[in-house]
């Protein structure tokens, strides 16, 4: 699922559920055991427990109208019609696709959800290791992110017309570079934010995740591939 959708366009739960479905399925065919990864927490959810969003299509021209409206403005609309949504009311991406569902639909969007169990069972993994060890791992990964041409990347993609209030912009180390581009941020400053962003969005994974007592946890640091691989090949005999 690399290169799998335009940048400009938008991509939902859904449809990530739909392709990576027909993925597994596919790699399932030839006697391989298919490995999904990844830490958006919703879609893992959406895609191991069956977690199915309804399949409202896109309305371009509202998602105009809310996008200029600005952040306050239409977490007040969506909650006048949905006072409990059950989505970040801080996003702004997330708030207008409800607001989508639920003018499609009417409320409450909870009920729109239906869980439809998958035709295969998956192990859970986990990394985790001290805060301390993940922050320093966060701080050098976004230096060398924007090392490795994280501006220019970003700069490539407004130039190829991705407009800069597309989803993709929105994600960590995209959202940061893009400020950065708008001349909010300074060289220096831009891997340090980026960092802080990691960390916040980590340490939601983490309890997230540990509230799944089906996760098997290990340690990053030694080398955590061979205690996986043995756990693994333990399960599948």
């Amino acid at each position: 699922m690399i290169d799998l959708v335009n940048p400009a366009a938008t991509f939902n739960a859904a449809e990530f559920v739909n392709g990576a479905r027909t993925a597994i399925e596919d790699i399932a065919s030839r006697a391989k055991v298919p490995i999904v990864e990844g830490g958006t927490m919703l879609y893992v959810d959406a895609l191991c427990d069956g977690f199915s969003l309804t399949g409202i299509p896109p309305n371009p021209e509202l998602r105009a109208d809310l996008e200029a409206i600005g952040v306050e403005a239409l977490r007040e609309r969506l909650l006048a019609i949905d006072p409990d949504p059950g989505i970040d009311l801080k996003n702004p991406v997330r708030m207008i696709r409800a607001v989508e569902i639920l003018e499609a639909t009417g409320p409450p969007l909870r009920a729109l959800r239906t869980r439809t169990s998958p035709p295969w069972t998956a192990l859970r993994i986990g990394l985790t290791a001290s805060l301390e060890v993940i922050d320093r791992r966060l701080e050098e990964r976004s230096r060398r992110q924007v090392e490795r041409g994280l501006v220019e990347e970003t700069q490539a993609a407004l130039d190829a017309g991705v407009p800069d209030t597309a989803a993709v912009l929105t994600g960590i180390g995209y959202a940061e570079a893009l400020a950065h581009i708008r001349g909010e941020l300074t060289q220096e400053e831009l891997p340090i934010a980026m960092a802080q962003s990691n960390r916040r969005y980590a340490r939601r994974q983490l309890r997230w995740w540990r509230r799944d007592q089906r996760v098997r946890w290990f340690e990053i640091e030694p080398d955590p591939l061979p205690g996986i691989l043995t756990y693994v090949r333990e399960r599948l005999e």
